[in-house]
């Protein structure tokens, strides 16, 4: 029974591992890509960890009993605490043991590492949210399953493909760092406004367009970006 809950929740994040390769003109090793994925996993025990610390922190102060700053932590937890961590988290992954290795050849691997990273991390998510609990039937597990396929999943490798595009237009510009860090800003304020949008959409079914809206339109900027760096015809030279 573990077992299955444990392959429903890489299911997701395998599959969309199979398509991104998919779009590697010159694949990457098995290897490498199993070693991003399941550093992609560690960096979500870490996120945890960061999250966790971040929330108990403020409710040791106190923050979370004035009416008044309830509203403003919310923002500052979703935005910062939880979506800026995990895609900066992400990004460290590539970043120590990416960057740098033989293997990143050519542009488009930044942002197919970043997306392996991604999927990992994803993947551990998955599991810790559909592990066995009372009263949950495997067809829920299906169900959250299939909807993580199509979304959270989906978003964080969306979102970490968007840091890898503008990772490797930086390194292209001899590590332009603003673009770096305008990439990770997009990321981490659409990935803020996905979960604000998933949070709202039980009280306003409305809120949906507005997922759809961030995942058809990351979805759309990965798939160019990724058009985009396959004409740069010099290699990524780290």
């Amino acid at each position: 029974m573990f077992l299955l809950f444990i392959l429903f929740g890489l299911a997701p994040s395998i599959i969309w591992l199979l398509f991104y390769l998919r779009k590697d003109s010159h694949p990457e090793s098995n290897r490498m890509i199993v070693k991003i994925f399941f550093y992609g996993m560690l960096s979500a025990l870490a996120a945890a960890f960061v999250e966790i610390g971040i929330f108990n922190i403020f409710a040791a102060i106190g923050a979370l009993q004035i009416e008044k700053y309830q509203f403003l932590f919310f923002l500052f937890y979703n935005f910062i605490g939880i979506a800026a961590v995990e895609e900066f988290l992400k990004y460290f992954v590539v970043r120590q043991s990416v960057l740098g290795n033989s293997e990143l050849d050519e542009p488009t691997d930044v942002m197919l590492y970043m997306i392996i990273a991604a999927l990992g991390f994803a993947a551990l998510e998955n599991i810790f949210i559909l592990f066995p609990r009372e009263n949950f039937f495997l067809i829920d597990t299906i169900a959250v399953s299939a909807l993580r396929f199509i979304g959270a999943t989906f978003l964080h490798a969306l979102c970490s493909g968007t840091v890898g595009y503008f990772l490797a237009k930086s390194i292209e510009l001899k590590r332009n760092g603003r673009l770096l860090a305008l990439g990770l800003l997009i990321a981490s304020f659409l990935h803020g406004l996905y979960n604000l949008s998933i949070i709202e959409v039980e009280n306003n079914s409305s809120f949906v367009i507005l997922t759809i809206a961030i995942i058809a339109g990351l979805a759309l900027f990965v798939s160019h970006g990724f058009r985009k760096l396959k004409t740069i015809k010099s290699t990524c030279k780290i």
